[in-house]
């Protein structure tokens, strides 16, 4: 398990390398324009081409790479060329309301999608066409449509909730939670699309098994059934989409940030990638790559834990 881990991370770092010299060498024909961004309406030849002389973006585009990557493996992410903020902690700063609205759709997204997806399987009828028709909706309808229907019924015509802005969880618990609920309602409902369906056919697939018939026939309650057995054998695979969910709920988050106007990462991201700021873009490159991996790294131990022949085959 040790060496699996290690070997994940090895190609963790060799993948967030390629991302990120990929990513500059795309940037650096953007470097005149960056350099007349920050010279500002007077900028001439020659003030452009002082002022990529200072920002060093005149060397060679390899040497350049290599002294980002330098930096970045001691933690030093650089400084925006616009604010002088350090690329560190203006991404750690930013993170924790990207987290906020990701992770609460992410547990709302689990919540309902088991109870949707185990009761669509064990029940059928009713309530597997009233699961059926929400992954529906889900798939059909864009966030940001969702979005902007939710601040026009929630926020404009009852006001139940602020249309824009965000109140950190440490400021004001209840404030926090207003703020962050129609986001993360609009975020979650491709996730529930997606995971309802996911764990409704996992679990339709594990409730015919063999062992399942053997328990009953043993007398095992069915309730003790579906959720200590058939689940855990569906989570396995609810896990992965699960995985897949978050890194489109961040992707997600972009849009919604904007519409919201939130201050976190996908913001953040946002405005950098207009400016050009490429410090900014280069250390939201990396840390998207790392995130990524740990996600996934994550989820293959839960299934490990979950499915010893995983494990096992790991």
């Amino acid at each position: 398990m040790i060496l699996y881990v290690l070997r994940r991370l090895a190609a963790g770092l060799v993948l967030a390398v390629l991302v990120t010299m990929i990513t500059f060498a795309l940037l650096s024909t953007s470097f005149d324009d960056v350099a007349s961004s920050i010279v500002g309406s007077g900028a001439t030849p020659d003030l452009v081409q002082d002022q990529k002389a200072q920002l060093g973006l005149d060397r060679p585009l390899f040497a350049q790479y290599l002294d980002w990557l330098s930096h970045a493996v001691r933690g030093d992410l650089g400084l925006s060329y616009f604010t002088s903020e350090p690329v560190r902690s203006a991404i750690a700063a930013r993170l924790g309301v990207t987290l906020s609205i990701v992770l609460a759709a992410l547990l709302v997204t689990v919540v309902i999608s088991v109870v949707l997806g185990v009761l669509a399987a064990t029940r059928g009828g009713a309530v597997d066409r009233i699961a059926q028709g929400v992954s529906m909706v889900g798939y059909l309808v864009p966030n940001l449509l969702i979005a902007i229907a939710l601040v026009y019924v929630l926020a404009i015509e009852l006001h139940w909730f602020p249309a824009t802005g965000y109140t950190p969880l440490s400021e004001n618990p209840a404030r926090w939670v207003s703020t962050i609920t129609i986001p993360v309602v609009a975020l979650m409902m491709s996730g529930v699309a997606g995971l309802t369906s996911q764990i409704r056919g996992a679990m339709i697939g594990e409730l015919r098994k063999d062992y399942v018939r053997t328990l009953r026939t043993r007398g095992i309650p069915t309730r003790s059934i579906v959720l200590r057995h058939a689940l855990r054998g569906a989570a396995g695979p609810a896990l992965t989409v699960l995985s897949l969910e978050f890194i489109q709920m961040l992707g997600g988050a972009l849009i919604i940030e904007q519409v919201f106007a939130l201050p976190g990462f996908g913001q953040y991201a946002f405005n950098a990638s207009l400016q050009g700021d490429i410090p900014i873009i280069m250390g939201i490159s990396l840390f998207g790559v790392l995130l990524v991996v740990g996600v996934n790294l994550v989820v293959d131990l839960v299934n490990g834990w979950l499915n010893p022949k995983a494990r096992i085959l790991s």
